[in-house]
Formats: C-alpha cells, structure tokens, sequence
C-alpha cells in the first residue's frame, strides 16, 4: 500500500502494540482468557495514552519523513 500512494506524498505506518490495558479479554472465551491473562500476568501493561503517543510521534513527523513500522511493548513483556 505504502508504495501505491508514495507518489502522492500518503504516509502509510504500521502500529503493533504489545499488552494493552483493554477490555479485550472481557469479550474472550472462558479456553481463550485465561491462557492469555496467564501470559501478561506480572506485567504491567501498556495504557490507550501509551499507543496514542506512538501515533502522535508517527503524523507528526515532517513530510520528508516516513515512519514505516512501530512497535510499542511494556517493558517487562518477553512475548
């Protein structure tokens, strides 16, 4: 995609965030929820306002500049 609108100056960036304090695992199945908060359990997770400065640093970058990927993990996470 990046390169079908670089011409046009259309920045395209990837945001993989790490363990985020959501909601999420309340809408998982009972087998789903616990083996994931299992995974993250001790780590202090990532907060909306964490990924929201992730994306504010990639849009304000200047034109010239492109910020492909971004990965944004709480510190304590191994996997």
């Amino acid at each position: 995609m990046a390169r079908a609108v670089a011409e046009r100056h259309v920045r395209v960036s990837v945001v993989e965030p790490g363990a985020v304090e959501t909601e999420l695992t309340d809408h998982l199945r009972p087998g789903v929820r616990e083996p994931a908060l299992q995974i993250f359990a001790g780590v202090e997770r990532l907060q909306a306002e964490d990924i929201a400065d992730a994306i504010s640093y990639i849009v304000t970058r200047p034109r010239r500049v492109a910020v492909n990927e971004i990965l944004v993990r709480p510190t304590e996470q191994v996997r």
